[in-house]
């Protein structure tokens, strides 16, 4: 059995697109982390507040991920059969759906700060540095979610470049206005972790600026009009809402999952809660490239489909997935080499600095969660590449709500509650065990994948 693919278009097209891909990623994870690793040396109140106040963002982003992903399986099948007036009509939808979602988080992080994060911790102090970061953080979700539509449709035409480019600029700008305004620097007041909101505020409107200008004055493959904003296409809509509302669903149903493992974690205390936010960072940031590939097999597989050649999309299907395990493995290196040096102490200049300023206890616990995780990285990568490219690109959405939502909400999240907060297991099985839905769905995956079933032309008008 071909595991690697002998076409040389295809190496040369996944090139292309998964290294800026990856690229944006790692910026976009330094937008993301910027403020817990800077607000690090305020202590862990300060880096739980702002790892839980996050949590609402995630939840929105993971939303809007969904509405662009649902859409974007249309749309990369469209580009496939080269109509660039379904694209335009479907990115015309996504744009107005993500405002609505938009307001609605807004709305909620605004006046219900507090009820919101009492459901993550019942700690007052970490309760109080989470609202005072997500009162203003919630003013940049609108211009989240339409640069997350607009990027994934320009992603869906293999424009993959500016999305780079704008995270770039939203990063700098991120850690510029965190040093400003955190730590009181250039004359401003030393606002803490509302200076870290303000920083992400002020970067996501320049993230939405560019490439909003870009859209409309720039770009030559969609050429958006905003007269488009006007309309909508009812047949497009029709095939959204039957072949893009599971994909909905699932990262909805995913990113609830997810809040849920911070509300068992943030029960089992503070410490636990920076732990985790620590160990996250560290597989987030050497995951940037697993999430390359498994873009590059979402936009490659949806192309593939959409001109009608099945047998180069199995083909294709199996270098994917043999990539991911072979990248996986370097990645699961790498969370180990960073373990081993993030918590020592750096003399500069006879100032001794550390990244993150915990107690040793919370180093231990750290480590022992960032070794749960490197235990699961084979599988969620496996899965990752599976459901987020090339099942769901190949038009297989609705069997992957049901892979989504079963294994999460049966196996994963009961699991976590009952060892987490009434058996009192240690954090890091029950930390494996919140994740344990990726080892069941990555292989129950791999059979549907051998099936063929998968394969479905969905883009029609």
């Amino acid at each position: 059995m071909q595991l690697l693919t002998k076409d040389r278009s295809f190496y040369s097209k996944l090139i292309s697109i998964a290294i800026p891909s990856s690229l944006q990623s790692l910026i976009m994870f330094g937008v993301n982390t910027a403020d817990t690793v800077m607000v690090g040396s305020l202590g862990e109140n300060s880096i739980a507040g702002v790892a839980l106040g996050n949590q609402i963002a995630f939840l929105y982003q993971i939303t809007c991920y969904g509405i662009a992903g649902g859409m974007g399986v249309l749309m990369a099948q469209f580009w496939g059969k080269n109509d660039r007036e379904a694209i335009e009509s479907g990115l015309s939808i996504t744009t107005k759906i993500a405002a609505v979602f938009g307001l609605l988080f807004m709305m909620l992080a605004i006046f219900l700060p507090m009820q919101v994060l009492s459901l993550y911790t019942n700690d007052p102090l970490v309760r109080a540095e989470g609202v005072a970061y997500l009162k203003i953080v919630a003013i940049s979700f609108i211009f989240l979610g339409l640069t997350t539509m607009i990027s994934q449709a320009l992603r869906s035409v293999e424009v993959v470049k500016l999305s780079l480019y704008s995270s770039c600029v939203a990063l700098v700008v991120n850690i510029f206005c965190n040093w400003v305004f955190i730590f009181g620097n250039l004359g401003a007041p030393r606002l803490g972790v509302r200076g870290a909101a303000i920083a992400t505020l002020v970067s996501r409107i320049a993230e939405f600026l560019i490439v909003t200008i870009y859209l409309l004055k720039i770009d030559k493959h969609i050429r958006f009009r905003l007269s488009a904003l006007l309309h909508w296409d009812k047949g497009i809509f029709r095939n959204y809402m039957k072949n893009g509302s599971p994909v909905i669903v699932s990262d909805v149903i995913l990113g609830v999952g997810s809040t849920m493992t911070s509300v068992v974690l943030g029960h089992m205390g503070a410490v636990v809660t920076s732990a985790s936010s620590i160990a996250n960072t560290i597989y987030h940031l050497t995951s940037i490239f697993l999430m390359g590939v498994a873009n590059a097999s979402g936009v490659i597989t949806g192309n593939t489909v959409g001109a009608g050649e099945r047998e180069k999309a199995k083909e294709y299907g199996k270098t994917f997935i043999t990539l991911s395990v072979l990248v996986s493995i370097l990645a699961i290196a790498i969370i180990q080499l960073i373990k081993g040096v993030i918590f020592q102490e750096f003399n500069f200049g006879g100032n001794v600095i550390q990244v993150f300023n915990v107690e040793l206890g919370t180093k231990e616990l750290a480590g022992q969660l960032i070794n749960s995780l490197s235990a699961l990285t084979v599988f969620m990568t496996v899965s990752n590449v599976l459901t987020k490219g090339i099942l769901r690109s190949g038009g297989d959405t609705k069997f992957l709500m049901v892979a989504d939502v079963l294994f999460l909400w049966v196996v994963s999240v009961p699991l976590g509650f009952i060892t987490g907060l009434y058996l009192k297991w240690p954090p890091y099985i029950v930390f494996f065990l919140l994740r344990s839905d990726e080892v069941i769905k990555s292989v129950w995956c791999m059979f549907r994948f051998y099936s063929w079933k998968w394969i479905r032309d969905v883009a029609v008008r």
